[in-house]
C-alpha cells in the first residue's frame, strides 16, 4: 500500500512539474512576441514597413521649416514688387495722359483756317500761337502721260521693254536725276494690264494702271508729286512684235503714236506770312511754329488767315484732373508706406514721397518774368499734411485772369512746365540705375526673388537625396523585420508543437 502510494505521489509531482515547465515557456514566448509588436508598433511600424511614405514623411520633415521660411518671403517680395510697379506705372500714366492732353487734348493750342477749301491745318511739333496769313498760287502734282486708246483690252501691244528715267523738265528739255534709268520688260502676247503689271513691279518710281473711256482703254502712268519726279518713258521694240512705241513719251517727240502728256510734275507755291515757298510736296510739316499744312486748293490773291485756339478755358479743368490724379497716386503710396505695409521701409517709396511733397513749390519755369506764374502754388495748387493735394480757385482764378498766356504756356510738351516736371519725377521713378528709386528697389527685390528660387531648388535637390538615403535604409529595415517576424512565427510554431508533444506525453 505504501509503495503504491509513493508511486502515486511522485506521478503527480512529476506531472506538476510538466505543468509548470510548460506554462513558464508559453509565458515567456507570449512576452517576446508582446515586446517585439510593441518595439515595432513604437517605431510606426505595423507589419511591413511602408518604406516610401516613412522616407517622405521624414524627408518633407527635415525641411519643412526652411521652405516655409523661404515661400513667406517670397510672397513679401512679391508683394513688394507688385505694389511697386503699381505706382511706377501710375507715375507713367499721368505723364503720358497729360503729354496727349496738351498735344491733341483740351490743352492744345490747335490752329484753325479760315478757308478750308485752301488747306487743312494740324499743330506742329511746336508749340504756335497768333495769327499766320496763308496763299497757295499753284499745288504739287505728279506727271501724267496717257496711251493712245486701244478698243480690246485683249489686244496685243507688242513686246521688247520700255526704259523709265525720272529728272525734270523744262519747256522742251529733259534733264535725268541722280537715280538710274530702269528697264521693263515686256513678254510676247501682253495686254495693257500685263504692261501696267510690270511697270508698277519694277519700281521705277511711277504708277501705272489701265482707264476706260468711250472707245476703249488706254495706259495711264503717273509721277509722284513734285517737279524733280518728271519722267520720260522710251520703247525698245521685238520687230517681229512691233507695238510699245505708243507707250514712249518725251519732252521733245513730235509723234502723234506715242503717249500723250496730261499732266506735268510741278512742285506746289505758297506765300506764308508773306514769305514765298515752294514744295515737292503739298503736305508741309512744321510750315510755322505749331503749324503743319496739308495743300487742297488755290487762292491767288485772296489770303486765308490760320489762329489758334485758346486753351486757357480748360485749364480750370485740367487741374482739377491733374489734383485728383495726384491724390490716386498718393492714397495708393500712403497705403503701401504705412506702418507694417510692402513698402513701409521702401527708399524707392519714401524718394518717391519727397520728391510728391515739393511738386506745388518746385519753379517749372525757369524763364518766366517777374509777377508771373512759375510753380504749380502759382496755380492754385497746395500739399496738404497728409501729403495729398487741394486746388485753390480764387488763386488760379486770378492767374488766369492777369496772366492768361503765361498759364497756357506752362501747358507744353517741352522741357520746363508741368508736363516737364512730371515727367521727369515719372523718369526718376521709373530708373532701374538708382538703387534709391522705386525701379531699383524693385530691381534689387526682384534679385533676391532669384536667389530664393535658387536657394529653394538646392533644397529640394537635398530634400531628394534624404529620401532616396532614407527609403534605402528603411527598405533594408524592412527586410530584416519580414526576417524576424518570419523566424518568430517560425518559433512560435515549434514552441506550439513542442508544448503539445510534452502535454501528450
Amino acid at each position: 500500500m505504501t509503495t503504491v502510494s509513493s508511486t502515486s505521489s511522485s506521478t503527480g509531482t512529476t506531472s506538476s512539474t510538466t505543468s509548470a515547465t510548460s506554462s513558464t515557456a508559453s509565458t515567456s514566448t507570449t512576452s517576446t512576441g508582446s515586446a517585439t509588436e510593441a518595439l515595432l508598433t513604437a517605431l510606426g511600424v505595423s507589419g511591413d514597413i511602408n518604406a516610401s511614405s516613412l522616407a517622405d514623411e521624414l524627408s518633407s520633415a527635415e525641411y519643412s521649416g526652411q521652405i516655409d521660411t523661404l515661400n513667406t518671403r517670397t510672397s513679401t517680395l512679391a508683394t513688394q514688387i507688385s505694389d511697386s510697379s503699381s505706382l511706377m506705372n501710375l507715375m507713367s500714366t499721368l505723364a503720358s495722359s497729360l503729354d496727349t492732353m496738351i498735344t491733341t487734348g483740351s490743352l492744345a493750342s490747335t490752329p484753325q483756317i479760315a478757308n478750308s477749301a485752301v488747306a487743312t491745318v494740324s499743330p506742329g511739333t511746336t508749340s504756335g500761337s497768333g495769327t499766320s496769313t496763308l496763299e497757295v498760287d499753284t499745288l504739287a502734282q505728279g506727271q501724267t502721260i496717257a496711251s493712245p486708246t486701244i478698243s480690246s483690252s485683249a489686244t496685243d501691244v507688242g513686246s521688247g521693254s520700255l526704259t523709265i528715267q525720272l529728272g525734270t523738265v523744262s519747256g522742251s528739255t529733259f534733264t535725268a536725276g541722280s537715280q538710274s534709268a530702269i528697264t521693263v520688260n515686256i513678254a510676247s502676247g501682253s495686254s495693257l494690264a500685263t504692261v501696267a503689271s510690270a511697270i508698277n513691279a519694277a519700281g521705277a518710281g511711277v504708277t501705272a494702271y489701265v482707264a476706260s473711256n468711250s472707245n476703249g482703254q488706254q495706259l495711264v502712268i503717273s509721277g509722284q508729286q513734285g517737279a524733280a519726279n518728271a519722267f520720260t518713258v522710251s520703247a525698245t521694240e521685238d520687230s517681229s512684235d512691233p507695238g510699245l512705241s505708243q507707250f514712249a513719251w518725251n519732252p521733245t517727240s513730235s509723234s502723234t503714236t506715242g503717249a500723250t502728256l496730261a499732266a506735268s510734275a510741278t512742285d506746289a507755291s505758297y506765300i506764308l506770312n508773306g514769305v514765298t515757298r515752294t514744295s515737292a510736296s503739298n503736305s508741309i510739316t512744321d510750315a510755322a511754329p505749331g503749324i503743319s499744312l496739308n495743300l487742297t486748293g488755290t487762292n491767288k490773291g485772296s489770303p486765308t488767315t490760320i489762329s489758334f485756339s485758346d486753351p486757357t478755358s480748360s485749364v480750370s479743368t485740367a487741374m482739377s484732373d491733374l489734383v485728383t490724379a495726384l491724390n490716386s497716386i498718393v492714397s495708393t503710396l500712403n497705403t503701401d508706406t504705412a506702418a507694417g505695409a510692402a513698402l513701409a521701409n521702401n527708399s524707392g517709396a519714401r524718394q518717391m514721397q519727397q520728391a510728391l511733397s515739393a511738386l506745388s513749390s518746385t519753379t517749372i519755369m525757369p524763364y518766366a518774368t517777374s509777377g508771373q506764374p512759375a510753380t504749380l502754388g502759382d496755380l492754385g495748387l497746395t500739399t496738404n499734411k497728409d501729403g495729398t493735394f487741394s486746388l485753390d480757385s480764387t488763386v488760379l482764378n486770378s492767374a488766369l485772369s492777369a496772366h492768361p498766356q503765361a498759364v497756357a504756356a506752362m501747358f507744353t510738351t517741352g522741357a520746363n512746365g508741368i508736363y516737364g516736371t512730371l515727367e521727369d519725377l515719372s523718369l526718376q521713378v521709373n530708373n532701374s540705375s538708382d538703387p534709391n528709386s522705386l525701379a531699383g528697389s524693385s530691381k534689387s527685390l526682384t534679385t533676391q526673388q532669384s536667389s530664393i528660387t535658387t536657394q529653394l531648388s538646392k533644397i529640394a535637390t537635398q530634400q531628394a537625396a534624404l529620401r532616396a538615403t532614407l527609403l534605402t535604409q528603411f527598405s533594408a529595415l524592412n527586410s530584416v523585420v519580414t526576417a524576424d517576424k518570419s523566424t518568430q512565427s517560425f518559433l512560435t510554431q515549434q514552441i506550439a508543437l513542442w508544448t503539445n508533444s510534452t502535454t501528450s506525453g
